[in-house]
């Protein structure tokens, strides 16, 4: 292979354009959006000088990935910076389970759960960058490590709410399940056990990082080191069809499959549009991002220290609020997530007022207003919170697709996280990058292993194109 192009410029974009540069292949990166980054960009929301992250803000797969751990962006200008409490889940009364990226710490602090948050959490951690490895690839692969593979599904494949029984206290059972409502999916259904139990070992072997000046400063590693090895980008370019492209060996498309079809039109086979058209999104997030003068007064004394915060409740709560986004209605009480990126990396503050990052789960293309639901939430764990907002700005889960197209409905994820779609996304094959058009595959989310700032999509498209074009040549 000697030249690819690549259509998007987001993560996995740039981390597909990155690793086929390396094998000195001649890279473009085409972006209909003025800057790069897609759900990594940043920049000033509410009031002059705030960095607010505009979509992800925390990344413990980022700096857990297999492939960007391979690439010293650091030398590129990355700069992890780690709050004092990686998470914190407060409760009613002033009480709240926190975790840090020390195994022992987090179970002091879960009291007599400790022992049992141990017991789940200390072989899994030992064992996360085996385990990592092998569910950061297709399902079917021939696994290198099939003893830490299996210990690992055998919980995964369960519902959170049942994995949570093994804990005695209602803060231990929160913060497994307020993690594992990251997928926005039923936390009582098969399989979303998986994404608290990956989330949560990240957090212990690597700890929950922001980066430093913004998450923008992951993408811009990134698209430093492609163009280092003579990669290059274009910014503002719209593509609408496979033919508005330049000859290439080979095309990867940072895309919703929906997308895909609409660029491939009729050369895409039957059998992989049904599919694609098929795919199921998630719920919506409807985003507030918040310049707050001297910082959320919190209840409790673990939250004002932690980067993230979940609020949701006890887990039977959280567990009613994902049934409820899941069937499309908007619950009284969403689950929210507060991020304090500004405790880890001070430079996105000015003086006394700081950056604080929330979205709630809300139904798919949601086209109300959840500001007073998402407040609420944070009133009711930090009173007077309202008397401290300076500035205020919204994002609808509808009009996301404006900001990324990617986001359709608000799917911040691109992919609702069902059973089959975990297993086999974003369509049943063996290789799961591949469109069915010689040449073209898909390297975003919505290809294995899904949503995260982690690369590997694009990673693993990469690899398949590398593969298809040695198999040609082989044969030629």
């Amino acid at each position: 292979m000697e030249s690819a192009v690549v259509v998007g410029a987001g993560p996995n974009g740039l981390a597909a354009g990155v690793a086929l540069a390396e094998r000195g292949v001649r890279v473009t990166v085409l972006e209909a959006a003025g800057t790069i980054g897609g759900g990594t960009r940043s920049g000033e929301l509410t009031v002059p000088g705030l960095v607010h992250d505009h979509c992800s803000g925390f990344h413990p797969m980022g700096v857990a990935s297999p492939f960007l751990r391979t690439l010293d962006l650091e030398r590129h200008g990355l700069t992890w910076r780690y709050p004092e409490i990686d998470l914190a889940h407060p409760l009613e009364g002033g009480r709240a389970a926190a975790m840090t990226r020390s195994l022992p710490e987090t179970a002091a602090g879960l009291g007599a759960d400790g022992p049992a948050w141990t017991r789940l959490f200390g072989p899994l951690t030992a064992a996360f960058d085996e385990v990592a490895a092998e569910v950061m690839r297709p399902v079917v692969h021939l696994p290198r490590h099939p003893v830490s593979l299996a210990r690992f599904g055998t919980r995964a494949l369960l519902p959170a709410t049942l994995v949570a029984r093994r804990w005695r206290t209602d803060a231990a059972r929160a913060l497994f399940g307020g993690v594992a409502a990251h997928g926005f999916h039923p936390l009582d259904r098969p399989t979303t056990a998986a994404i608290g139990l990956m989330l949560i070992a990240a957090g212990h072997r690597y700890g929950w990082p922001v980066a430093e000046g913004g998450s923008q400063a992951i993408t811009r590693a990134l698209a430093a080191l492609l163009t280092k090895h003579g990669g290059a980008i274009e910014t503002g370019v719209t593509v609408r069809s496979l033919d508005d492209l330049p000859p290439a060996d080979a095309v990867l498309l940072d895309l919703t499959p929906a997308a895909v079809v609409a660029l491939a039109g009729d050369r895409l086979p039957q059998h992989v549009r049904r599919a694609y058209l098929r795919y199921r999104h998630a719920p919506g997030a409807f985003k507030l991002d918040l310049a707050v003068e001297g910082g959320v007064p919190w209840a409790d004394p673990h939250s004002g220290r932690a980067g993230t915060v979940h609020l949701g409740g006890t887990l039977e709560e959280m567990a009613r609020a994902e049934r409820d986004t899941n069937r499309g209605r908007m619950p009284e009480r969403p689950f929210v997530l507060v991020g304090q990126q500004y405790l880890a990396d001070p430079t996105r503050s000015r003086g006394d007022v700081h950056p604080i990052y929330i979205y709630a789960h809300v139904p798919h293309g949601y086209d109300g207003d959840a500001t007073e639901p998402i407040l609420r939430q944070l009133e009711r764990f930090a009173p007077g919170v309202r008397d401290r907002i300076i500035a205020t700005a919204a994002t609808r889960a509808d009009a996301w697709s404006d900001y990324n197209a990617n986001y359709v409905g608000g799917d911040i994820i691109n992919g609702a996280n069902t059973a089959l779609q975990v297993a086999l996304r974003p369509r049943i094959a063996p290789d799961p990058y591949r469109t069915g058009i010689p040449g073209v595959y898909l390297c975003s989310a919505a290809a294995p292993p899904g949503a995260g700032v982690h690369g590997m999509s694009g990673y693993n498209a990469a690899r398949s194109a590398l593969r298809a074009s040695r198999g040609r040549a082989a044969r030629g």
